[in-house]
């Protein structure tokens, strides 16, 4: 089955593609390696004037959804150009915000992109959370979201884009008993959507990088083992493509999780075709590839490990998957 976007959908690829390339984020994103969060908190409010995270918001809470479909095609475009910051997690967020009186009090904020959000079970790592302005945490069995009272110190991870924090314990009480399951579903998609951006970014700086890299006088592009290579990148590629926006349109807990593993696969293959066809400069810091190459790799077990993915599909398939 083929799954095509509209007409409105390209437009709203290409428009938020546009802008982020004029943003120049490989700066941005070394930027906010290092802690600097001014060009990223500027480019995130013009994400949400595009209205990305408003694509996750209720219409009740001055948001434009949830329009899953949508979130993933700019989620795409995200990891496409690799954006830093809490996107997931922001997401994530307007997902478990449904009590009334929490949702309406932080959702509105939050579509505008006024707030950034992080989220994650007391007692580990959240993304960004020096940086978020709106701080989640539920206890290891699912139970109590609360409002987080600050963060510990930032730690470092394999994407230094990606600084990761611990929330403090207790806080404001928003909900017993948050939705996690139908939030997680959320996170997947999202997480999916944007590990299918990366490796086509790669995939695609790659192939530029070949037909200049010469060896023996020709293009290394030219030979045959390059091209059987990026010939099964791309075709891992192109089907976690369908699978990303079947999800979208189900948002069943199974297929969610089955595209997160299937995009997260491909772009980690990807990046690792990516990295050897780029011989020692693909091993630099200093070469923008690498932002994408410890992207990729970061993502394919956030949210969901390969393997708890797998567990979800095939909980799925023998019944007792739900509807997120």
């Amino acid at each position: 089955m083929r799954f095509l976007l509209d007409p409105e959908q390209r437009a709203f690829a290409d428009s938020l593609n546009a802008m982020l390339t004029a943003a120049d984020t490989p700066s941005v994103v070394r930027a906010w390696s290092r802690g600097e969060h001014t060009s990223g908190r500027a480019l995130w409010r013009r994400i949400a004037e595009a209205g990305v995270f408003a694509l996750a918001v209720p219409e009740a809470y001055e948001g434009l959804g949830p329009r899953p479909v949508e979130l993933a095609v700019a989620f795409v475009e995200l990891g496409r150009h690799a954006v830093p910051g809490p996107l997931v997690e922001t997401v994530m967020a307007a997902a478990l915000l449904t009590e009334p009186g929490s949702a309406k009090r932080l959702l509105p904020a939050l579509a505008s992109g006024e707030v950034m959000a992080t989220a994650a079970p007391t007692g580990s790592y959240a993304l960004d959370g020096d940086v978020a302005t709106t701080r989640l945490s539920w206890d290891g069995d699912g139970n109590g979201l609360r409002m987080a009272p600050g963060h510990g110190p930032v730690r470092t991870s394999l994407d230094p884009a990606r600084r990761l924090t611990h929330l403090l314990p207790g806080g404001e009480l928003l909900t017993p008993d948050p939705p996690l399951v139908h939030a997680l579903t959320w996170a997947r998609l999202a997480t999916a959507a944007q590990a299918l951006g990366v490796g086509l970014a790669l995939l695609d700086r790659t192939v530029a990088y070949v037909k200049q890299r010469t060896q023996f006088g020709a293009p290394i592009g030219s030979f045959q083992a390059v091209k059987h290579q990026l010939a099964d990148a791309k075709i891992a590629l192109e089907f976690a493509r369908p699978m990303v926006f079947g999800a979208a349109l189900t948002m069943t807990e199974a297929d969610v999780a089955a595209a997160k593993v299937t995009a997260c696969e491909a772009a980690y293959r990807t990046a690792r075709t990516a990295l050897q066809l780029h011989g020692a400069i693909g091993y630099t810091a200093e070469y923008d590839l690498s932002l994408w190459l410890t992207k990729a790799r970061a993502l394919r077990a956030s949210w969901g490990s390969p393997g708890e993915c797998r567990a979800a599909v095939l909980n799925g398939l023998s019944g007792g998957g739900r509807r997120s």
